[in-house]
C-alpha cells in the first residue's frame, strides 16, 4: 500500500509542476489534442458496430431463451468496448509521446533540471531517439493486442469474465501506460526497454499506483489532453525515484540540505543497471 501511494503521488506531483509551468503545459496539450481527433473518430466509428460484431462472433447463442441472450451479449459487449479502450489508451499514450517527442523530451529535461540543476543525456541524435521510440512502441502495441485478445477470450468466461479480468485488463494497462511514459526519461539514462520492464517489475505496485490511476483518467478522452503533459512530467519524477536519484536531495542527519548537492550542476546520480 506504501508503494500504491508513492506512486500515484509522483502522478500528482507531475500535474503541479505542470501547473506551475504554464508555457509546458499549454504546448504538451497539442500533441495530445492532435491524437484524440483521430482517435476519437476510429472509436466512434468501431462502437456503431459492436452489437453487429458480437452477434457474429456469438452464432452458437442465437438460439437461446431471452434474457440470457441479450444478458450475454450484453456483457461481451461491455468487454468488447473495453478492451478497445484498452487498446486505444496504451497506443494513445504511443502515439502521443511520438508525435510529440521533441516536446517531451524537453519537458523531461526541464523536469530534472528543475528537481537537481542537470539532466542526464543520452548522446543519441533526435532521429535515433525517435527510431527507437518507434521501435518500443509498436513492440508495446503488439504485446497490447495480445493481451486484449487475451482478455476477450477470457469474457467468455461466466462471471469471471465479467468481474475479474476487467480489474486485471486495467493493471495491465496501467503497468504499460508507466512503461511508455517512463521511456522519455530512461532513454536519456540509457535505459532501452528490456531493462525498463525488469526494473518496473521490481517495483509492480510502485509502478501500478502511478499507472492504473492514469489509466482510469484516461478513459474520459479530454481529461487524457489535460493530463498527458503532467503525466510525462511525473513519470520523470518517478524515474528518479526509480533510479534512487532522489535519495541526494534528502536531508542530512542533522536536518540540513546537503550544499554541495543543491548546487545546480551537480552531476545526476549515475546508472550501474545492465542495459539493452
Amino acid at each position: 500500500m506504501r508503494d500504491l501511494a508513492a506512486g500515484f503521488g509522483y502522478l500528482v506531483k507531475g500535474q503541479r509542476w505542470v501547473a506551475r509551468h504554464g508555457r509546458w503545459w499549454g504546448f504538451g496539450m497539442i500533441p495530445a489534442l492532435i491524437t484524440l481527433v483521430g482517435y476519437a473518430a476510429a472509436l466512434v466509428a468501431l462502437f456503431f458496430w459492436t452489437d453487429d460484431l458480437i452477434g457474429w462472433a456469438t452464432p452458437f447463442a442465437d438460439g437461446w431463451p431471452s434474457p440470457w441472450v441479450d444478458v450475454f451479449r450484453g456483457a461481451l459487449a461491455v468487454l468488447f468496448v473495453g478492451v478497445c479502450l484498452f487498446l486505444a489508451i496504451l497506443t494513445f499514450t504511443a502515439v502521443t509521446l511520438l508525435v510529440g517527442q521533441p516536446f517531451y523530451e524537453s519537458l523531461s529535461e526541464q523536469v530534472d533540471i528543475s528537481e537537481s540543476g542537470t539532466a542526464p543525456e543520452s548522446g543519441l541524435s533526435l532521429w535515433r531517439e525517435l527510431w527507437i521510440g518507434l521501435r518500443e512502441a509498436i513492440a508495446l502495441v503488439i504485446r497490447a493486442a495480445i493481451w486484449g485478445a487475451l482478455f476477450f477470450a477470457l469474457g467468455f468466461v461466466p462471471v469471471v469474465g465479467q468481474t475479474v479480468i476487467p480489474v486485471l485488463a486495467f493493471c495491465v494497462t496501467g503497468f504499460f501506460l508507466t512503461e511508455e511514459l517512463t521511456s522519455i526519461a530512461l532513454l536519456r539514462r540509457g535505459v532501452l526497454l528490456k531493462e525498463r520492464r525488469r526494473l518496473l517489475k521490481g517495483r509492480r505496485m510502485f509502478t501500478l499506483g502511478f499507472g492504473v490511476p492514469l489509466a482510469l483518467a484516461f478513459l474520459l478522452p479530454l481529461v487524457a489532453v489535460f493530463l498527458m503533459p503532467g503525466a510525462v512530467a511525473g513519470a520523470t519524477l518517478f524515474v528518479r525515484d526509480l533510479m534512487g536519484e532522489e535519495a541526494r536531495e534528502d536531508d542530512d542527519e542533522d536536518g540540513t540540505a546537503d550544499d554541495d548537492r543543491s548546487q545546480p550542476g551537480y552531476p545526476a546520480a549515475p546508472y550501474s543497471g545492465a542495459q539493452s
